[in-house]
This record gives structure tokens, C-alpha cells and sequence, in this order.
């Protein structure tokens, strides 16, 4: 696995788009009503996801934050399921089929969530 994306839970994705577009300079890669994802350099990505629909939800209202770690295949998101329930980690949402892919959710002590995903 290779840590290269980090989302932040925003409230307005539009809003932060704006912000976002004018700190980094470049137009977001990916962008709906809810979600938008520019590219930090050629292997980071930033992702802004509207709180409200952060799935699994949490009745988050902003302020959180998600670590992306990009795997090369769903064996390797049940994979890592696997070594978190080992591990006795919390699994916050099981393997499942997304929009964006394969992935799966778990937490670090303080509860910042670390998704993997294909």
C-alpha cells in the first residue's frame, strides 16, 4: 500500500473548489456536486468530500480528515481487512463496491479514518 491521497470532509465542496483551486493554482481533476480531487504532484491527490454524504457516515459536520492508500487489487482491500481485524482494529465499513471502487474503511487510535481502495 502507498499513502498518496488525502480527503478532507468539507462542507461545501464548491466553496473549498475555490479555495483549493486558488491555492494550488490548477483546476480540480474529478469534480461532482459532492466530491472534488486535484492532484498535489504526480502521485498525491487531495480529495474535498461533502460531510453529509461521507459514507460510512459518521454525522460528521466538516473538520474531518481520511488517509486514501491506492492498492492494485480487491484482494488486496480484503487483504488489508483482514490484517485490521487481526490486528483488532475497528472496521468502520467492511469491503464494499463504491462509486470509485473497491475499498474498505478502519480507524487510528484517535479515530481519523484510513480508507484503502481500487
Amino acid at each position: 500500500m502507498k499513502p498518496d491521497c488525502l480527503i478532507l470532509y468539507v462542507h461545501s465542496p464548491a466553496e473549498s473548489v475555490l479555495f483549493y483551486r486558488s491555492l494550488l493554482g490548477r483546476e480540480p481533476v474529478e469534480q461532482s456536486a459532492n466530491f472534488a480531487m486535484f492532484m498535489l504532484n504526480d502521485k498525491a491527490m487531495l480529495g474535498l468530500w461533502a460531510a453529509h454524504d461521507v459514507q460510512p457516515s459518521s454525522g460528521l459536520r466538516g473538520g474531518g480528515a481520511e488517509i486514501g492508500m491506492t492498492v492494485e487489487s480487491d484482494a488486496e482491500v480484503d487483504a488489508a481487512v483482514a490484517a485490521w481485524k487481526a490486528s483488532g482494529w475497528p472496521v468502520l465499513q467492511p469491503a464494499t463496491t463504491m462509486d470509485f471502487g473497491y475499498t474498505a474503511v478502519t480507524t487510528d487510535p484517535d479515530g481519523h479514518r484510513v480508507r484503502v481502495f481500487r
